[in-house]
């Protein structure tokens, strides 16, 4: 067996001192926010004066971490990516919408979860609850997803960014899933807590919102290696939030008094985990950025 090449294990290393440094600041920032929500204590949805730079935390700790080892800001990639990156973008922007429809509509017609006719903002009140429904979802897809962007830009620039590049170059095992894990690591205290995404059950509702935001890893990880854009995973997170807090929980009456859905419901994770299932498996291209390859490094 040939001996690594010195140049692949001095960029696994610089790697993982990347990692280091990106997870302590990231730690030390988010510790600060999420200790003021939580001392708030009710929900986050009131406090964003700090919900926004805390989502804001993943691209500030990328930011330290790149001055200090002095890597630029080129594989962030916020260039297009041309047709494929029009793909990944569709893709993300619809996904979660594919998952609403199924997990809420599942809990709607059985009765696990009872609808509601949402009120549209500013407009004229809509008799025809789907007409309703159908609107608040078109306003959502476009301003929705464009207002959620100011705050889902902050992680994605941080997770799938940065973060996710240099797993891959440290020669981390699974690192799409180690990502994942990280990324739902981050909201656990304010679940537990019960300031986020929390039930009836803290503990339940962080189990399944972690099989629910890994699995949506995979997705906007796919997205975003597939494409060499990190726009895709902005769009695919920003409708995630834009549709499913703003639409499908917004129809839906009391969303968080049992555990069928919402972002930690049963319904939900179980539909995001079978939706990503293809994004698990098979040989999918991984670009830095478009058209440069991002290749694993030896350990």
């Amino acid at each position: 067996m040939a001996p690594p090449d010195p140049g692949m294990i001095s960029s696994a290393y610089r790697a993982r001192r990347g990692l280091l440094i990106y997870l302590g600041v990231l730690a030390a920032g988010s510790s600060l926010f999420e200790g003021l929500l939580l001392r708030a204590g009710d929900s986050i949805r009131n406090h964003v004066e700090l919900v926004l730079p805390l989502m804001w935390m993943p691209a500030v700790a990328a930011v330290v971490a790149r001055l200090v080892l002095r890597d630029g800001f080129k594989d962030v990639s916020f260039r297009w990516g041309g047709r494929r990156g029009f793909q990944m973008a569709i893709t993300g922007w619809l996904f979660p919408v594919a998952v609403g429809t199924v997990a809420y509509g599942l809990a709607w017609s059985t009765g696990l979860a009872l609808f509601k006719t949402p009120a549209v903002p500013g407009l004229p009140a809509v008799t025809a609850p789907i007409d309703a429904l159908c609107l608040l979802l078109a306003i959502r897809l476009s301003i929705g997803v464009v207002i959620a962007a100011i705050a889902a830009a902050g992680e994605e620039i941080g997770w799938r960014g940065y973060m996710l590049s240099r797993l891959i170059e440290a020669g981390v095992p699974c690192p799409i899933f180690v990502s994942g894990l990280v990324w739902a690591a981050w909201h656990l205290p304010l679940i537990l807590g019960g300031v986020y995404a929390s039930g009836p059950y803290p503990i339940l509702s962080a189990c399944l919102f972690v099989v629910a935001i890994v699995a949506q890893g995979f997705v906007l990880a796919r997205l975003r290696l597939a494409s060499g854009s990190v726009w895709p995973a902005i769009i695919g997170h920003s409708a995630w939030n834009a549709t499913i807090q703003g639409v499908f929980d917004f129809s839906t009456i009391s969303p968080s008094s049992g555990p069928w859905v919402g972002e930690s419901g049963i319904l939900v994770a179980l539909t995001m985990f079978a939706f990503a299932w293809p994004f698990m498996r098979g040989t999918w291209p991984a670009y830095r950025a478009p058209g440069v390859p991002l290749v694993r490094t030896a350990a």
